[in-house]
């Protein structure tokens, strides 16, 4: 299935709005665990309606057989704090092996109003009846951006100009070692260079007093060890289910890196069904990356919004709080808006800490909330185009654009 999708802000009639969202070509996609007790819609539902003589395939069946695979295209248009206007293309190929979860493997272009390029592939793939899984994020990318310094009691309006390239490679492999339950090992790669940090037109060497990989280059070179469980039967929309990441990353300065340090990456996600005919879901998120020991650059602090898919802290910019230590937790209440499921709705609220500079304490904690709606792309896969508004502390404010649930 060859699918295009456009997005923008400008206002169009319904009829052209739909014949920019998708294009479709001759092929389908079915994914497994569709809810088929009511009828559903989605925006190729829509398209078929409004355009009948298109003559679109059927697609009533629900289960994704193996061998079937699904291509996405979607160029779009969006605006975020960090990156100003931006247009991006997303490449989704979608598969599944016998006995398997469905594989996924994402490619974005992107670039931006500010300046920024990005080449991202991130990739999870699962072999037959699960047995190995197969998790990737690389990228290229320019990425000149705004940065607060260390701490939860920085201000929004002293900005700190970052300018830099950046090479990552992080590769896993995992391996069943009992139903769900998966452990492996891997490698993870980052490199900064061409840092520049700017404050007032003047050139740093360091921001809040922490030096290490603020300008110049940096690299983080270590070895990756995992312990995964998941039992959610659709990744892309989970309706319930249990998701748990623990990671733990070393780099060593004999492999290349700048600074030697140790790190915990602690991910964890629940997703409750709530009663009612609407199939309503609460999810909860909690993410939390902890510098064990060691000083990382600068640039490889956990910080808002550096999650794998930059999804966390909406209501704040990218960046926005950063150190050794960070803590995140959010709720998101999911709700049909109509019978069909064609549109939905989200409120959220999240929280996040980091430590300070110089105690490494947590002095407080910042809050973020908001709602968005969902528009459902495809009724078997249950995936969604979402578009937030999220708002925080300190006036912050901004819109959000996903495809797919932000977790």
């Amino acid at each position: 299935m060859l699918f295009f999708a456009f997005s923008s802000g400008r206002q169009a009639s319904c009829r052209w709005l739909w014949l920019l969202l998708l294009f479709l070509g001759s092929a389908d996609v079915c994914f497994a665990q569709a809810d088929t007790t009511r009828p559903q819609a989605d925006v190729l539902d829509v398209i078929q309606y409004v355009f009948p003589r298109l003559h679109l395939k059927k697609r009533d069946t629900t289960s994704f057989r193996p061998g079937q695979r699904f291509f996405l295209v979607l160029p779009e248009s969006g605006y975020s704090q960090q990156t100003s206007l931006l247009a991006q293309a997303t490449g989704n190929l979608s598969f599944r092996r016998p006995e398997a979860n469905v594989s996924t493997l994402i490619t974005t272009v992107t670039y931006t109003l500010n300046k920024q390029s990005v080449l991202a592939i991130t990739t999870n793939i699962w072999s037959t009846n699960n047995r190995i899984n197969l998790v990737g994020d690389w990228r290229i990318e320019h990425y000149p951006q705004v940065t607060y310094g260390l701490g939860i009691n920085t201000e929004r309006t002293a900005e700190i100009k970052l300018d830099f390239s950046h090479i990552r490679f992080h590769q896993s492999v995992l391996a069943r070692i009992r139903p769900n339950t998966y452990a492996g090992l891997g490698y993870a790669y980052d490199r900064h260079y061409h840092i520049i940090s700017r404050a007032d037109g003047d050139e740093l060497t360091t921001i809040t007093g922490y030096p290490y990989g603020v300008s110049g280059n940096s690299v983080s070179s270590g070895p990756l060890v995992t312990l995964l469980y998941d039992n959610r039967a659709n990744a892309i929309n989970p309706a319930r289910g249990f998701y748990a990441d623990i990671q733990l990353r070393g780099a060593f300065t004999a492999l290349g890196s700048s600074q030697a340090y140790q790190s915990v990456l602690v991910d964890v996600r629940k997703y409750v069904p709530l009663p009612g005919p609407a199939h309503n879901i609460l999810a909860l998120w909690s993410y939390n990356v902890l510098t064990m020991s060691g000083n990382a650059p600068y640039l490889d602090l956990p910080a808002t919004g550096t999650d794998k898919y930059g999804n966390g802290g909406r209501g704040y910019i990218q960046g926005r709080y950063r150190g050794a230590r960070y803590l995140y937790s959010e709720a998101e209440y999911r709700f049909g808006i109509t019978r069909n499921r064609l549109l939905g709705g989200v409120l959220f609220a999240n929280a996040q800490a980091v430590t300070e500079a110089f105690t490494n304490r947590f002095d407080k904690v910042v809050p973020g909330g908001g709602g968005g709606i969902r528009f459902q792309m495809n009724k078997i896969s249950r995936l969604n185009l979402c578009i937030d508004y999220g708002f925080g502390a300190d006036g912050s404010r901004s819109v959000f654009f996903n495809l797919g649930e932000v977790f």
